[in-house]
């Protein structure tokens, strides 16, 4: 059963057809990170891993008029947007991808932590280490000036981190099961009174079809 998340799958079939148009495909990501193997592997000899705005320099292209870029879905978006410029500004007819690769959940997540991180004095983040979009968060509310962890669970607050603090600042990865946060809640109120106020940033409504093989059963 195929049940690739369709903004990965979007991607895979860029690289794709970039690849078939005999573009080098520089892929802005991180190395190790399983969707970016994936994609790697949809066109292993014209596609490229970029990580930092540094390595646009080390990229040699048979043709500098023919290069593409693309991104892994679970990015931070103001970092792939400065690797993104570094190679428009080397190869100045660069293709973009046709819409953005960064997934909407990713970026909406990205822009609460933000917003959330200005009124906090630490923010936690549930998930786990090995979900990029969630490490993602906590390199975000950092970059904003906050303190900020990320923990899989209630069990994983330290103490230590609550010293002086007054406002906590909490999210979560895409996937992280809501039950994750409201365990968290919890387990803070059991050193104390806790006033919980949401932030809400956007709604998100969009919807993608279960994969056919479930459909039909």
């Amino acid at each position: 059963m195929d049940a690739t998340c369709p903004l990965v799958a979007k991607v895979h079939a860029e690289a794709r057809r970039f690849a078939s148009d005999g573009y080098l495909v520089a892929l802005i990501g991180h190395e190790g990170h399983e969707e970016v193997e994936g994609t790697l592997g949809e066109a292993p000899d014209s596609v490229a891993l970029v990580q930092t705005a540094a390595d646009v320099g080390a990229l040699q292209p048979p043709d500098p008029g023919k290069v593409a870029y693309l991104m892994q879905t679970t990015l931070a978006a103001d970092e792939a947007a400065d690797i993104a410029e570094a190679l428009r500004e080397r190869f100045p007819a660069a293709r973009a991808p046709g819409s953005d690769d960064i997934c909407y959940a990713t970026t909406n997540r990205q822009r609460a932590a933000r917003a959330v991180a200005a009124e906090a004095d630490l923010v936690l983040v549930a998930g786990s280490a090995n979900s990029s979009n969630s490490v993602r968060l906590v390199e975000t509310a950092q970059r904003a000036g906050t303190t900020a962890y990320l923990i899989d669970g209630p069990s994983d607050i330290e103490l230590s981190w609550l010293a002086g603090v007054s406002a906590i600042g909490l999210t979560a990865g895409a996937s992280a099961p809501p039950e994750v946060v409201q365990d968290i809640i919890n387990a803070l109120r059991g050193l104390g009174t806790v006033e919980v106020s949401e932030r809400v940033i956007t709604t998100e409504n969009i919807r993608f079809s279960l994969p056919k093989e479930v459909r039909q059963s």
